[in-house]
């Protein structure tokens, strides 16, 4: 169960390095549009990654009380930062580009969507049981199976940025990169 738990969680924390070819036609306004977005954008990353650590960290044998606690506070975090990141793209503006403005507003829709599912997800935590290891672990089951659907909800709002020009420009930006190396997962967290 746990292992579902920090499986979403890790999908999650990756869901903003875009990548793509870079271009040798520079668009200044688009490149402008991308640095924008891309600057905020990296500490909600952290703050994606911080919680998956966070998560990583409970031991798997560790009180039913101990993992409720880390992963409210981690499903509120993330909860959090796709709220910022939609607030970032929605006050970024549409991308200069033929269907900027739709590809804005369906990232922005997708990006509040995974935000409340995250916070429905915590809110199922915080309502689950510590007193009774059965019914806790088949609530953070089912919790997880929430998380992995909030989870393809902010994937689909990033797939939309990805797309064309604006995902390759957002590539070449510093904020957009990939990590040198993601939160390790251990397999004794989950």
């Amino acid at each position: 169960m746990k292992k579902k738990l920090v499986g979403a969680l890790s999908g999650a924390a990756l869901l903003l390095a875009l990548t793509g070819c870079g271009s040798d036609d520079s668009n200044d306004q688009l490149d402008a549009w991308a640095k924008t977005v891309c600057d905020q954008a990296s500490a909600q990353t952290k703050q994606i990654n911080d919680a998956n650590t966070a998560i990583t960290k409970v031991d798997k044998n560790g009180k039913p009380a101990d993992v409720k606690a880390a992963d409210s506070a981690a499903f509120e975090q993330i909860s959090e930062a796709y709220k910022a990141l939609a607030d970032i793209v929605s006050k970024a503006g549409a991308p200069p580009v033929d269907d900027g403005a739709a590809q804005q507003k369906a990232t922005v829709a997708d990006l509040t969507k995974a935000s409340t599912a995250y916070a429905s997800v915590k809110a199922k935590v915080d309502g689950l049981d510590t007193t009774d290891q059965g019914k806790f672990a088949d609530g953070l089951t089912a919790a997880s199976a929430e998380a992995d659907t909030a989870n393809k909800t902010a994937e689909a709002a990033l797939n939309t940025l990805r797309k064309g020009e604006v995902g390759k420009s957002m590539a070449n930006q510093t904020g957009c990169k990939s990590p040198a190396s993601a939160p390790p997962v251990s397999p004794s967290a989950t």
